[in-house]
């Protein structure tokens, strides 16, 4: 309930923001404008979302009978949490990782890189696999979505401040100073909070994971691994897909670097089991 409420808390306050930023530069038609613009742009995000990743990764779609191991986790799982089986996708690379796609849990798809069936053993595998069945569960994806749009109309209301018919308003509420302060900090102000859901959600996703096996043992293993291996073997991921994997990937702009998607692997680890990420060095 507490990564839950985080989450709730944050979007609250990134739909004040919008709300803050279209009253100063346009009043509510720049505020409604802004949301307007960034919904349509991630309706088609929201509902595609798993085929651009996918295609993204070149993962192709495996059968029960070529990849046995994950289908018996995975069908086991999904009658024990009550959701459809989603699809399975083998990412060729050698980088162990994995993430979870898809609007809802009738229309997801689970993908696992060829690395990360090499490194992890049964138990540790199925940390990781309900732990992406935990994404889809919580409905990941369409609060990511919800987010990715609050964000996006903060940035459109300030960047476009001006079309909207916000600067006779900023010379009555404090001047060109302040309206290049909003222009500037708002949308930073927004990006924060959306990365924050989304660390929010990984500790979610860890939780509901742990849960689902009744063993965090086996996930803080497995995270402790491929943390290590990962930094061995990068993969590099696109800023706008990062997020989804279980491990935060090498995002290919450096300045994304400095925000991240994911929460400290050793936070991760303390949370599930209690005790220091040393132990699973």
């Amino acid at each position: 309930m507490g990564n839950t409420f985080k989450t709730a808390l944050l979007l609250t306050v990134m739909t004040l923001l919008l709300m803050g930023v279209g009253r100063a530069f346009g009043g509510q038609n720049g505020m409604l404008t802004a949301l307007i613009i960034a919904g349509a742009m991630n309706f088609v995000s929201y509902f595609f979302s798993d085929k651009i990743a996918l295609a993204m990764y070149r993962a192709r779609p495996v059968s029960r009978e070529e990849l046995p191991r994950v289908y018996n986790v995975v069908e086991r799982l999904t009658q024990k949490i009550g959701i459809p089986t989603p699809k399975i996708y083998v990412i060729p690379t050698d980088s162990p990782n994995a993430f979870a796609t898809g609007r809802n849990p009738s229309h997801a798809s689970v993908a696992v890189t060829q690395g990360i069936l090499n490194l992890l053993n049964d138990e540790e595998l199925e940390g990781v696999l309900a732990h992406e069945l935990g994404h889809v569960r919580n409905r990941d994806i369409l609060i990511s979505s919800i987010a990715a749009t609050l964000a996006g109309a903060i940035t459109y209301a300030a960047r476009f401040g001006m079309f909207f018919g916000g600067g006779s308003r900023d010379d009555r509420r404090g001047g060109a100073l302040g309206a290049l302060l909003m222009l500037i900090l708002a949308p930073i102000a927004a990006m924060l909070i959306q990365l924050a859901v989304s660390r929010s959600r990984e500790y979610q996703a860890d939780s509901t994971g742990a849960q689902f096996t009744g063993n965090p043992y086996a996930l803080a293993s497995a995270l402790a691994k491929l943390d290590a291996s990962s930094r061995r073997v990068p993969m590099v991921a696109s800023p706008s897909t990062a997020h989804l994997f279980i491990v935060q990937p090498l995002v290919a702009v450096n300045f994304a670097n400095l925000f991240s998607t994911h929460p400290p692997i050793a936070k991760r680890i303390e949370r599930l089991t209690g005790r220091p990420a040393e132990f699973y060095q």
